[in-house]
């Protein structure tokens, strides 16, 4: 009994262990990838790069981070996710370290698209080692926890990396993250355990046998389902307005509402902080108040959200509490949006041995869109710059109807899937 006892306890501390390291580890992946986004405005300001420079940058991550999101999933199934996941930070990190050193925009677009691809180690590693360590029946709660790493990724980035770039300059704000990934790694290295067979223990997760379809069937049927790209156009459009606040937020409110680079990020910041509730609590929400029904809370936070970018980009800056405001519905919505439209929703469309492959379509259509928006941003931003005895001013008119027609696109996006799917169950 002692011996069970024992045993029981040693799992729930690795279990512990795995989830914890996995969610900070994951977070501070964020950490790595966000630090462009609080420098942009010193880069400008330096001469160093330009906003359309800046643009072509930060799309080239989310391009190779979409295409690496597909292919390092598969790979993950077969490789140690620990090493796997500390390798692509030990990447990112050292990628932040050496950029703090160049004032090149080549190196910069190789070294980012690089960073890129890195940043597309970390999701697979951490949802396969919680899917190893946790049964079907708690592994949902866990999901949700762990979700909101993103979230205290970017708090992390928008408060500590902020403070660092107002007071020791742009070069320390990319050091520190580099130095704060370093940390996540020693973390994942010592506490991210493979899996439980590993340890002594039986495995948790199993897998059936049962399956009537190969696998290759199944995903050949979720790249025929036109749900799964309706959904996918959907997540692309959130992504848009998603990174069109996280990466030129900080910029726009420094720009057009006149706020210091503290107090741009901490009111960007606030987002963040918002969207781990919306992130955890979304799967309570559509279960306790919509019956399972996604559908329904998809559309209501994508409205949501498109009245927050709205809040955020059309009221005059002197409105502090408004621009808090829009932020705190911001972060609530895109938490909940990214769980649904960004992997939930897709999962209850797709057969269940093809969840990678509809979350492969999902992945890359979503950072195809955050790409395609870092580019137009950037070009959009830098060709309304205008220069008047030496002080630079900016027109956002076309960016804001651009953030925000994408914000509700994707609720027009939901809105077919949902009179799609309701058509096919009745018939």
């Amino acid at each position: 009994m002692n011996k069970m006892q024992n045993q029981e306890k040693s799992l729930k501390n690795l279990q512990w262990s795995v989830f914890l390291s996995a969610t900070l580890g994951y977070g501070l992946y964020y950490v790595c990838r966000l630090s462009l986004n609080v420098i942009k405005k010193p880069l400008i300001d330096d001469g160093i790069l330009t906003e359309s420079e800046l643009g072509l940058i930060g799309s080239a991550l989310f391009f190779s981070y979409a295409a690496g999101k597909l292919l390092n999933g598969f790979l993950a199934d077969r490789v140690n996710v620990r090493y796997f996941m500390a390798l692509g930070l030990l990447t990112s990190s050292l990628v932040n370290i050496v950029l703090g050193f160049s004032h090149t925009f080549w190196v910069f677009v190789i070294l980012w698209g690089i960073n890129g691809w890195a940043q597309s180690m970390g999701s697979p590693s951490s949802v396969i080692a919680l899917t190893r360590w946790f049964k079907e029946e708690r592994r949902g709660t866990f999901y949700g926890f762990w979700s909101a790493s993103h979230n205290i990724g970017e708090a992390i980035t928008f408060i500590a990396t902020a403070f660092v770039v107002s007071f020791a300059g742009w070069q320390w704000g990319l050091e520190s993250a580099g130095i704060a990934g370093l940390i996540g790694v020693l973390i994942i290295f010592l506490f991210l355990h493979e899996s439980p067979e590993t340890k002594g223990l039986k495995p948790i997760a199993t897998v059936s046998t049962g399956v009537k379809k190969t696998v290759g069937a199944m995903q050949a049927e979720v790249l025929r389902n036109p749900y799964i790209w309706i959904l996918a156009l959907a997540s692309a459009c959130m992504y848009v307005s998603r990174y069109a606040v996280n990466s030129w937020g900080i910029f726009f409110l420094q720009n057009e509402k006149c706020y210091s680079a503290v107090e741009a990020s901490s009111i960007v910041s606030i987002s963040s902080v918002c969207g781990i509730i919306g992130t955890v609590l979304s799967g309570f929400i559509s279960d306790r108040f919509f019956k399972g029904n996604r559908n329904i809370p998809a559309l209501i936070f994508g409205i949501g959200n498109t009245i927050a970018i709205s809040l955020f980009v059309f009221v005059p800056k002197g409105h502090f509490y408004v621009d808090i405001l829009s932020m705190v519905l911001f972060g609530l919505s895109i938490g909940v949006l990214i769980c649904f439209l960004g992997g939930l929703m897709a999962v209850d469309i797709a057969p269940k041995g093809a969840s990678g492959a509809a979350l492969g379509v999902i992945g890359i259509a979503s950072y195809m869109g955050a790409g395609i928006q870092d580019i137009l941003s950037g070009q959009l931003i830098g060709d309304s710059k205008t220069v008047t005895n030496g002080v630079v001013a900016y027109d956002f008119s076309s960016i804001q109807y651009f953030w925000i027609g994408a914000a509700a696109l994707s609720v027009v996006f939901c809105l077919v899937l949902w009179i799609g799917q309701q058509r096919k169950n009745i018939r």
